[in-house]
C-alpha cells in the first residue's frame, strides 16, 4: 500500500461525506466506510490516499462517545496514518452532554501522547463559516451571524450554540489548555508564523486557528502537516481540514488537482426521502417536495418515544408508506417541520415524563426511522 495522508471519524454520515467529497474534488483517492476498516480491507485499496468512518457520535453522550471512538482511533492510529482526524460540523454545535468535542480532545490526548498539541480548525471559508479572534461565524443566505446569535444553531433543539468563543465552549467540556492562532498571526510570513507555532504547542494541549480566508487555510495546511512529518498528529475540525491539507498537498504535488468529479445518476420513477432533521433549510425542501407532487408522512414524535405506543406508531407509518408507494407516490417521512415545530417540545416533555433524558431523541427517532426505511425497501 501507499503511505496513508488521513484518515478521518465523521460525527455523523452527512459530514462523512462532505469531507470525502473535499478530498475527491482535490485529486486524493478516498473510500467511506461505516466501521473501522482492518489493516487487510485497506490493503484491497493499493491506491488509497484516504479513507474515512462514517459515525454516528454527534448525537451521542460523552461516555457512549467514549466506547466507540478508543477502537476506532487506535485501529485508525495502527494504519500508520499520518493525520487521524475526527471531522466536525462546521457550525461546532456541542455541549458538554451531547457531542462533546471536549471528550473528543481527552481521548486524542491519551492515544497520541508524542503529539505536542491537537490542532483545532472549525472554519470553511468554502462553506461561508469562518473563525476571527476566536469566536466563530456562519453565514445564511446572504447574512453572516455571530454563532450565537445564528437563526438557526442559537435555536438548535439538542445543542443550541449560546456561545460564539470557541475558547470559552470548549471550558465547559474539557479543562485541557486552548491556545489560539489568530488571523493577524495568519497574515505574518510562513518563518515567522512557524516559529510562533512551535512556541504556543509546547504550552498548550490544543491550538484553535481562526480563518477567514483560503490563504489562512493554505497556512494552516502547511502548519499540521509539517508536525504529521515528526509524529502522526490527531486534528479536530470541520472539512476545513481536508480544504487544508489538500491544498498544502496539491502545492509539494503530493496529490494532483482534479477539476471535477462524475456522477451517473439517472432519473428514477419513485423517490423515498426520510428526514430526521428539524433544520429551517430543510422545512423549505420539505414544503418545496409537498407543493411539487411529493406525498408527506409525519412522524408523531411524542408518541414514537413512548415505549406503550411506539410499536403501534412504526406499525401506522408503515402502512402510510407502504400504500402510497403501492400506489406509485413519491413520499416524504419527516419527523419535524422546522426549528418551531410544536412536536419538538411534546417530545421533550414526553422523554422527562418517563425519567429520560431529552436529549435521547436524535437517537430514538434515528433508529426507529432506519428501521423503518430499512423495512420499506425490503
Amino acid at each position: 500500500m501507499k503511505k496513508l495522508l488521513l484518515a478521518f471519524y465523521g460525527d455523523d454520515f452527512t459530514g462523512s461525506t462532505d469531507a470525502l467529497e473535499f478530498i475527491c474534488r482535490a485529486g486524493a483517492k478516498a473510500i467511506l466506510f461505516i466501521e473501522p476498516p482492518t489493516v487487510g480491507q485497506l490493503a484491497a485499496y493499493p491506491e488509497l490516499d484516504v479513507f474515512g468512518v462514517a459515525g454516528k457520535t454527534r448525537s451521542l453522550p460523552p461516555a457512549e462517545m467514549e466506547i466507540l471512538l478508543l477502537p476506532a482511533f487506535e485501529k485508525m492510529k495502527i494504519t500508520g496514518v499520518k493525520h487521524v482526524h475526527y471531522k466536525v460540523c462546521s457550525t461546532f454545535d456541542s455541549s458538554p452532554e451531547i457531542g462533546s468535542f471536549g471528550k473528543v480532545i481527552e481521548i486524542g490526548s491519551e492515544l497520541f501522547p508524542s503529539q505536542q498539541a491537537i490542532s483545532l480548525l472549525v472554519g470553511c471559508p468554502y462553506l461561508k463559516r469562518y473563525t476571527v479572534f476566536g469566536n466563530h461565524f456562519a453565514t445564511i443566505g446572504t447574512n453572516t451571524y455571530r454563532l450565537d446569535r445564528h437563526p438557526v444553531m442559537s435555536k438548535h433543539p439538542t445543542t443550541p450554540m449560546n456561545e460564539a468563543d470557541l475558547q470559552k465552549h470548549l471550558s465547559y467540556q474539557t479543562d485541557k489548555k486552548v491556545d489560539l492562532i489568530s488571523v493577524l498571526e495568519l497574515d505574518s510570513n510562513e518563518t515567522l508564523l512557524s516559529e510562533l507555532f512551535q512556541t504556543k504547542v509546547t504550552d498548550s494541549d490544543v491550538i484553535l486557528f481562526d480563518n477567514l480566508n483560503d490563504n489562512h487555510l493554505e497556512k494552516t495546511g502547511m502548519l499540521i502537516w509539517e508536525e504529521a512529518l515528526k509524529t502522526p498528529q490527531f486534528v479536530i475540525g470541520s472539512s476545513g481540514v481536508q480544504y487544508a491539507l489538500t491544498k498544502y498537498w496539491q502545492n509539494q504535488d503530493i496529490i494532483k488537482f482534479r477539476n471535477s468529479v462524475e456522477f451517473n445518476a439517472s432519473s428514477v420513477e419513485q423517490l423515498l426521502v426520510v428526514s430526521g432533521s428539524c433544520s429551517p433549510v430543510t422545512q423549505q425542501q420539505i414544503e418545496w417536495a409537498l407543493v411539487n407532487g411529493f406525498k408527506g408522512v409525519k412522524v408523531p414524535t411524542d408518541e414514537l418515544v413512548n415505549p406503550l405506543r411506539q410499536k403501534e406508531v412504526m406499525n401506522d407509518i408503515y402502512s402510510q408508506a407502504i400504500n402510497l408507494l403501492n400506489k406509485g407516490e413519491s413520499i416524504v417521512i419527516y419527523s419535524s417541520l422546522g426549528p418551531e415545530d410544536p412536536s419538538i417540545e411534546k417530545t421533550k416533555t414526553m422523554l422527562s415524563s418517563q425519567g429520560l433524558n431529552p436529549n435521547d431523541t436524535g437517537k430514538i427517532i434515528g433508529e426507529n426511522l432506519g428501521k423503518l426505511t430499512k423495512e420499506l425497501l425490503k
